[in-house]
């Protein structure tokens, strides 16, 4: 973990706009009428609705999205009593926290009161506001009389995070743990260290799944919690022991299964964790600094499952695995609560993650080939994306199904699918690419089966039933790392083009290349030669008839693909040249750009056939294309250079193709700006539109351009390279396509392939 400084972490917080978190309006407000709309008077009928029925606030304000992160500062973060307005750092990341995972909108609220009555009718007063109310910060035993209260008088959830949800994480990784050790909860002996919040309610939440209150020994700073104390509160008592023979945690831990500490650094030591019970469970979650390190626990017991509360170690028990998900799936519901139904049903959802295949995102967030659940993985990495379908929806069932939500959702395909998008991790646009492609899956050879990306994007693209992938390669080498990804490759085809079975085949590629290309010197000892080559094999695969769409790119270079593709595929006999394009979804809407792979310096007649081959990959994605053909000159201000060959092209599609919204030569800036170039440029056929294609004036524009965009806006999808112009389905990566990048490909190269087999009548 990286060493953090005091100057660092000033600087952070202080630099630029102060704090972490800012109010952004949802609703326009750039005239007169959206004012009034906003404000006086259209303001006053939705207040008028909500006075008839107070669920309206629901429909008519954020209230349905809004949490109160609320402290009084008496227990921050391991600094103990500092004040509520010393707390606000951490409410704010708090804030910061359920926006980025969840997109929940966040106020924090520091109440300068320690008083429990007082705090809690504060919070009351200030309710209504909100659709949930997370407490933060707030030192035992006065924090659980506080939640208590406020989740008997309130008909909104209420969670005090830093109880619920140590317990609920700690709870699947413990489900987890159990599974891996091969013992059952109600079996094993559970040592707790520690009798604050957290440990109460984890221990609660542990006897709630099946642990026996008999097997479960607790310790505070005075040592054994037992039945002949009289100096114990009401959540000490109810884990009294009846036991009179252990007194220290050195005696108590003897043969124990489960070790949880949430109580100081380096109180366990090593003859302890090899006094326990085989395979024994340590959670040593004090931070920052364990309860027994790592390095120790393992060096005592190499059949240790350990877990801690750092992220530089495996499994760590991290509260942003839950509560973000929880208060989702809570207000998607417009829940009266958060019950122990949901707490259970996020404990189970949480520790089933850990069960399936791990996405790529997370392996390479962590710089790992693939996380498998066992004994280094048996919780969730909090950047694990399906985190916010899988809890939120098991959270909002639980609601439903328990009697706390005033909102039934009827279609989890389509919460989802909501979700996902909140999130950005999916747009309307590759939804589409997807059911297209399900509903007539092709065969797609994968030219690169022995790379872990390749391999993966095949699986996936499978599981996704989009195509019936082939994959290229040694199997037995294709098959070692499948097993080293965990990776099922059951109804896949590999096809190892170099082994002696398939030479014939390989004669019979060689035979009709060299006779296809025999006007141009080819030969058939030369084809022969060539047919031991990925790319040459799969594109006749795919010309032959044998498949119906190819992916490569990810170990070749492109000028030889390109190549390839000219002598096998060919371009369609419409167009001298092809092109690629790549499609931007952002916020603002998805864009076309080309061509941002092939051309490095066309003239005149190469930019009119990529603006024809944009045109018409634009109405493939069902868009409507409105052209802005880009230079760094404004209509013929220039008449050199890259502007003039813009200009002419421009002038021959405006001529052949009049009903075409297309122009320019022109700066990105008017492109992209409509109020500015209909107020400066007029005539545009443009006029009026939003310009949603960009056609660039060569490659090294169009290829910085859409890698700038890529690199300023991570949230943003870029969908590409997708060729234009060759006569097959024959698609391209790159050395940096991400697993999402190829599945997003093939999808592509199969819709590519159902149109050509349409329009030849197949």
């Amino acid at each position: 973990m990286a060493k953090i400084t005091k100057e660092a972490a000033l600087l952070y917080h202080s630099q630029g706009k102060p704090g972490k978190i800012e109010v952004v309006p949802t609703k326009p407000y750039s005239t007169q009428t959206d004012l009034s709309l906003a404000y006086s008077p259209g303001v006053a009928e939705p207040c008028l609705e909500i006075e008839k029925n107070p669920q309206d606030a629901y429909k008519y304000t954020a209230k349905g999205n809004l949490v109160a992160v609320i402290s009084n500062g008496t227990a921050v973060l391991g600094l103990g009593d500092i004040g509520a307005l010393s707390g606000k750092p951490v409410m704010e990341g708090k804030g910061l926290l359920f926006k980025i995972y969840a997109g929940i909108d966040v106020f924090d609220i520091e109440v300068d009161e320690k008083d429990p009555d007082k705090f809690i009718e504060a919070v009351k007063a200030i309710a209504p506001t909100f659709g949930g109310i997370n407490l933060e910060d707030i030192k035992a035993p006065e924090c659980f009389e506080i939640e208590r209260r406020l989740k008997e008088e309130l008909d909104i959830p209420v969670m005090h995070d830093d109880q619920h949800g140590t317990a609920i994480i700690s709870s699947a990784g413990l489900v987890n743990a159990l599974q891996v050790a091969g013992k059952k909860i109600e079996d094993v002996k559970i040592v707790v260290n520690g009798a604050g919040a957290s440990a109460v309610s984890c221990t609660k939440l542990y006897v709630s799944l099946g642990a026996r209150l008999e097997n479960i020994v607790m310790l505070d700073s005075k040592g054994v919690i037992s039945k002949a104390r009289t100096d114990l509160n009401e959540q000490k008592r109810y884990f009294a022991t009846d036991r009179t023979d252990i007194h220290t945690l050195a005696e108590a831990i003897k043969g124990a299964d489960v070790f949880l500490g949430l109580s100081k650094g380096n109180v366990l030591s090593q003859d302890m964790v090899r006094s326990m019970a085989p395979s024994p469970i340590v959670f040593a979650l004090a931070n920052p600094t364990p309860e027994i390190s790592y390095e120790d626990a393992m060096s005592a017991r190499p059949d240790v499952l350990m877990a801690t509360g750092r992220s530089d170690y495996p499994n760590q028990i991290n509260n942003v695995i839950g509560f973000p998900y929880i208060f989702r799936g809570a207000l998607d519901t417009q829940a009266k609560a958060i019950n122990e139904e949901m707490k259970i049903a996020a404990v189970h959802a949480i520790a089933n993650l850990a069960k399936q295949p791990v996405p790529d995102v997370v392996n390479e967030a962590y710089h790992v080939n693939n996380f498998t659940f066992g004994p280094e993985y048996f919780i969730p990495k909090p950047v694990d994306p399906r985190l916010i379908t899988e809890v939120s929806i098991a959270v909002a069932r639980a609601a439903m199904e328990s009697g706390v939500a005033r909102k039934n959702i009827e279609d989890w395909d389509g919460y989802k699918t909501h979700l996902r998008e909140l999130m950005g991790q999916e747009s309307q646009l590759t939804r589409q690419l997807y059911d297209t492609a399900r509903r007539h899956p092709q065969r797609v050879v994968f030219a690169e089966g022995g790379h872990p990306n390749m391999l993966k994007a095949a699986v996936e693209a499978k599981a996704e039933g989009i195509c019936h992938p082939i994959i290229l390669g040694n199997e037995e080498r294709i098959e070692k790392l499948a097993k080293e990804l965990d990776l099922s490759l059951e109804g896949i085809e590999i096809v190892n083009l170099r082994h002696d079975r398939e030479a014939e085949r390989r004669e019979r590629y060689a035979q009709i290349l060299s006779q296809k290309r025999a006007r141009e010197g080819a030969t058939y000892d030369e084809a022969n030669d060539k047919m031991f080559e990925r790319n040459y094999f799969g594109m006749m695969m795919v010309e032959t008839g044998d498949a119906d769409a190819f992916i490569t790119g990810l170990y070749t270079k492109y000028s030889n693909t390109i190549k390839v593709a000219k002598e096998v595929i060919g371009i369609r006999p419409e167009y001298n040249h092809f092109g690629t394009m790549h499609i931007l979804n952002s916020k603002k809407g998805t864009y076309f750009l080309a061509d941002t792979l092939i051309n490095r310096h066309p003239d005149a007649s190469t930019l009119i056939d990529i603006a024809k081959l944009a045109d018409q990959t634009v109405r493939f994605f069902n868009h409507t294309p409105a052209i802005a053909m880009l230079s760094y000159s404004n209509f013929g201000s220039d008449q050199a250079g890259s502007p003039l060959k813009v200009h002419e092209a421009v002038a021959y599609m405006q001529k052949e193709y009049p009903e075409l919204a297309i122009d320019g030569e022109m700066q990105v800036n008017f492109a992209m700006n409509r109020t500015l170039r209909d107020s400066k440029y007029p005539f545009t056929r443009l006029y009026g539109k939003d310009v949603n294609t960009l056609v660039f004036p060569n490659l090294s524009s169009a290829n910085a351009g859409y890698q700038l965009l890529q690199a300023m806006d991570p949230d943003t999808e870029f969908i590409g390279p997708i060729q234009m112009g060759l006569n097959k389905p024959i698609h391209f990566t790159d050395i940096e396509s991400s697993v999402r990048d190829i599945v997003n490909i093939t999808a592509v190269a199969v819709i590519d392939a159902i149109v050509d087999k349409k329009k030849a009548g197949k």
